[in-house]
């Protein structure tokens, strides 16, 4: 059985993005850049919500090509579009890059990929994230914390039917204030 694992960028009240849809908050180091390529490079398959699919899509195909791009950046970017994707959305019907379009209840779906062998997912998206968090999928979070309040946005959190017992298994703090703890759902 796969694991999965959810985990993005935060604001310290719990946003993954502000009004608006701003990612413009985070305060990125090398170092931090480099914990979640080193973590990227361990999955297998990559799950996306609309939202977070239409902007991974616009900026990593052709990020290692960037004049800036640092190597972290590049192996990223070869990675990301290396590594299988899924996206869940009913409201486009187009996807590229190595990628294949689920246009149905999110759940099931993620269930008979979860039960497969091999290596472990990423859910990416809150809204996508939520539903796989209510259905008790999701088998290990990672919460990185950026040192800002946005007052409002998208929560790294939806609304939950039950509680969710967790068991801290790392942290880490970064360059920036930039913290991150690592939890493995307790069954």
């Amino acid at each position: 059985m796969r694991k999965l694992i959810y985990g993005m960028n935060l604001s310290l009240d719990g946003y993954i993005a502000a009004p608006g849809d701003d990612l413009g908050w985070g305060r990125s180091s090398d170092e931090s850049f480099q914990w979640w390529l080193e973590r990227e490079l361990s999955i297998g398959l990559f799950l996306y919500g609309r939202k977070l699919w239409e902007t991974m899509s616009s900026h990593w195909p052709t990020g290692d090509q960037q004049p800036d791009a640092t190597p972290a950046q590049i192996e990223f970017a070869r990675n990301w579009r290396d590594t299988p994707k899924v996206v869940f959305s009913s409201t486009i019907d187009k996807v590229d890059w190595n990628t294949r379009l689920v246009t149905g209840d999110a759940v099931p779906e993620i269930t008979r990929l979860k039960a497969a062998d091999g290596a472990p997912m990423r859910v990416g998206g809150a809204t996508l994230a939520g539903a796989a968090l209510r259905a008790g999928l999701i088998d290990e979070y990672e919460v990185v914390t950026h040192p800002v309040l946005v007052g409002g946005g998208t929560p790294f959190f939806t609304t939950l039917d039950n509680w969710v017992n967790l068991n801290l298994i790392e942290t880490r703090t970064f360059p920036n204030g930039v913290t991150m703890a690592r939890y493995e759902t307790t069954r």
